[in-house]
């Protein structure tokens, strides 16, 4: 933390450009207090307006202003430095996203308590006196003390089955002796050589190949490509376990926090102690620890969501992003960017390796591969004795059950011959709720959100009609409110819970556990789901999308798609591929043990390209008739794409706005603008919202183009404009 900023006293006061963490155009111009250099890199308190920011050296000062009207940064305690590698990570986020970069500086500044001073915490350890009175809950206190670790008075009392009071006793006879300690235990070092690892062939060879990466010390970008249950978690912990051996620090990127649950087990049953963790639901104060420890060192490896990538590493040594494939690494609020992306632009600026795991990579990284651009390491083969299971498609065109049920009549067989041999079940739905669309039997009225322009969902259990998007929600009414009929509104369509229902009717001796956002309140419900699921202690497990990845459950032998075509397209280039992988990777869940798989697909479509290769199991086919799809449209990875978003409370503005933009577009080689037109979603929390695309060749400097464009216009106030380069939703 303490990288000294000093010069000479007797030097003139520096000036320079100082970096606010705030949405503003670039760093404003203070002067530093005589004796202090303007370090890049180094965090300051600087005045705006009435109030104190913090802030971060970034400059030289432009000399708009002269040096006796600019106001004083004054550093912080310590005068910590920012590491050189993020504050150009940071400059290239910001230009290559068009955000300000001040907006970025915040997601690296988001633990500003972890600047302020350290509260040494006090502790006791057993000293050379006796008492003069000796008890035996005396005795037992001094007994635990003698180990020589300090301890504070509860911690003592706790572990000599003692009061407070009786150690307070031995603190005033002298027996026990007050001392400091930091105020966070310190992070314990992971053990490269705890636990061995037995690798096969395939493993072995990639696993030796990251490892001479990380040896190495240089950038290179590694596609470690295995089928679902290879192992790819053991062999890229080879490369964490080099990076250990060399006093290097790791990141380990994990799309969903619900994922670290059996990570966290994994990675402590090879390294002997957890790693740090970074994410959303860490307090304050658990923020501030892993903040300052990874600033230091002291954190050798760090396991997070995307945000990670803003931490303040000190030796980064290797980057790996697990299921590098998740939607879940596009943030799209604030600074918008791709965590996949901007992890190989980190490992350049830091010269450490990358690695991207997945079963089913995306298509811009599969063909970054296959090119030569990366390397591409493949895994094609099931750990130990498992084998991939054994997809089939139910036709629900013709394998019709009752009316108003949606497990068809194979489907219930093959859950009733799995809980027949005491197996587990997995029944997937990427729909949360109970029905995603009420409407009126008698008038055809659709129950739709008035803040959105989106259906609402109905969540029996709650008897409450939701809307997914801005979170607005109300009781289920006793009448349809357009025509006043009552018991008319009509559920339509099934959610998870509704195929819990049926489930339930059909088996009512299993032990049945809904997994979705509506039924997992945060990450250690999400872990009480899972471990539940592994103890055997649920039959069958009926969830969304976020029990379709990254879980290892050895009695899972039957998997049930109850909707395979809910990935409709909506213009989205993407939407084959999204829906092929998700489905790829919950088929993937089966089987993952000594027992084989198998994975019931239920669609009206067969036919469909999609279908037809998860049927056969064959992914590069896919992938490569995909690749020719984009090739031929110039759609990513083949072409570049940029989304403008307006959007405001004000609609007819908005769409004026989208047409005065839409005239100002630069006519320019190899680029095309569409819109503006509504978006997906034409109205969000409250706003009216039009979108404009941008498709350009892969020769076009998108950010200049869109640079120009946007600053020959000026819109109206309440019209508020967002950029999206390379979108990947277009909702």
């Amino acid at each position: 933390m303490k990288d000294m900023a000093l010069k000479p006293a007797d030097a003139p006061a520096e000036t320079a450009g100082v970096l606010l963490p705030l949405p503003l155009a670039g760093a404003y111009d203070y002067k530093l207090p005589r004796g202090i250099r303007a370090a890049r890199g180094l965090v300051v308190r600087a005045p705006l307006g009435s109030r104190e920011s913090l802030g971060v050296v970034w400059g030289k000062a432009e000399g708009a202003v002269g040096d006796n009207r600019l106001k004083e940064a004054v550093p912080l305690d310590g005068q910590p430095i920012l590491p050189a590698g993020l504050c150009d990570f940071i400059d290239w986020v910001s230009h290559y996203t068009l955000t300000p970069p001040g907006l970025v500086l915040a997601m690296a500044l988001r633990s500003r308590q972890a600047f302020e001073a350290e509260i040494r915490r006090t502790a006791y350890v057993k000293g050379e006196e006796l008492p003069k009175r000796m008890t035996p809950t005396r005795q037992r206190v001094l007994d635990v003390a003698a180990d020589g670790l300090a301890r504070s008075i509860p911690q003592l009392a706790e572990d000599a089955n003692a009061t407070p009071a009786v150690v307070r006793g031995l603190v005033e006879a002298g027996a026990l002796l007050e001392t400091e300690l930091p105020e966070f235990p310190p992070f314990e070092t992971p053990g490269p050589d705890f636990a061995g690892t037995t690798l096969n062939t395939e493993q072995d060879l990639a696993a030796h190949l990251l490892r001479s990466g990380v040896a190495g010390h240089r950038f290179a970008v590694s596609l470690l490509d295995g089928v679902t249950g290879s192992g790819k978690t053991e062999t890229y912990f080879e490369a964490v376990a080099e990076a250990l051996r060399r006093e290097r620090q790791t990141l380990i990127l994990l799309p969903e926090i619900a994922l670290t649950v059996q990570f966290l087990d994994r990675f402590a049953e090879r390294f002997g102690v957890r790693p740090a963790e970074w994410h959303s639901d860490l307090s304050q104060r658990e923020r501030r620890r892993t903040w300052r420890a990874v600033m230091s060192g002291e954190a050798r490896v760090v396991v997070g969501a995307r945000s990670a990538l803003f931490l303040p590493f000190k030796a980064l040594g290797l980057i790996v992003v697990d299921e590098e494939h998740e939607q879940a690494y596009k943030q799209e609020d604030g600074a918008i960017y791709h965590a996949r992306d901007m992890a190989v632009v980190r490992g350049r600026i830091e010269n450490c390796p990358v690695v991207l795991a997945s079963a089913t990579p995306s298509l811009e990284t599969y063909v970054n591969a296959t090119s030569g651009r990366y390397a591409h390491l493949r895994l094609h083969r099931r750990h130990g004795e498992a084998v991939m299971p054994q997809v089939r498609l139910i036709d629900m065109r013709e394998a019709r059950g009752e009316p108003g049920t949606f497990l068809s009549p194979p489907l219930r067989e093959a859950l009733a011959v799995t809980l027949g041999a005491g197996e587990q079940a997995m029944l997937f739905l990427n729909r949360r709720g109970y029905a995603p669309l009420t409407l009126c039997a008698a008038c055809g009225h659709k129950m739709v959100c008035r803040q959105c322009s989106a259906w609402l969902v109905e969540h029996r259990y709650r008897k409450r009609l939701v809307c997914h998007h801005c979170g607005f929600e109300t009781a289920t009414p006793p009448q349809c409110p357009q025509c006043g009929e009552s018991g008319t509104l009509a559920a339509c369509g099934p959610g998870v819970e509704r195929v819990a229902e049926e489930f339930k009717l059909a088996f009512p001796e299993a032990r049945v556990a809904i997994a979705s956002s509506d039924t997992l309140h945060g990450p250690l419900e999400t872990q009480m789901a899972i471990r539940a699921m592994a103890k055997r202690e649920t039959d069958v497990l009926i969830g969304t999308q976020i029990v379709a990845k990254g879980h290892h459950f050895p009695q899972l032998t039957l998997v049930g798609v109850v909707d395979a075509d809910l990935g409709g397209s909506d213009g989205d280039v993407r939407a084959r591929e999204r829906t092929f992988q998700l489905l790829h990777q919950v088929a993937g869940r089966a089987g993952r043990a000594e027992k084989p798989g198998l994975v019931l697909m239920q669609t009206r479509n067969p036919d469909d390209a999609v279908m037809k290769a998860l049927a056969a199991s064959d992914r590069d086919a896919f992938y490569e008739q995909e690749r020719r799809s984009r090739e031929i449209t110039r759609a990513p990875p083949f072409g570049r794409l940029a989304a403008i978003i307006l959007s405001g409370r004000d609609g007819e503005a908005v769409r004026v706005a989208g047409r005065e933009l839409a005239k100002a577009a630069p006519a320019a080689r190899g680029v095309k603008v569409w819109g503006p037109t509504p978006a997906f979603y034409s109205l969000l929390r409250g706003q009216t919202r039009e979108r404009l695309l941008v498709q350009a060749e892969r020769f076009v400097d998108v950010q200049a183009y869109l640079r120009a464009w946007l600053a020959s216009v000026k819109l109206a106030k309440p019209v508020r404009l967002t950029v999206d380069v390379d979108p990947v939703s277009f909702f």
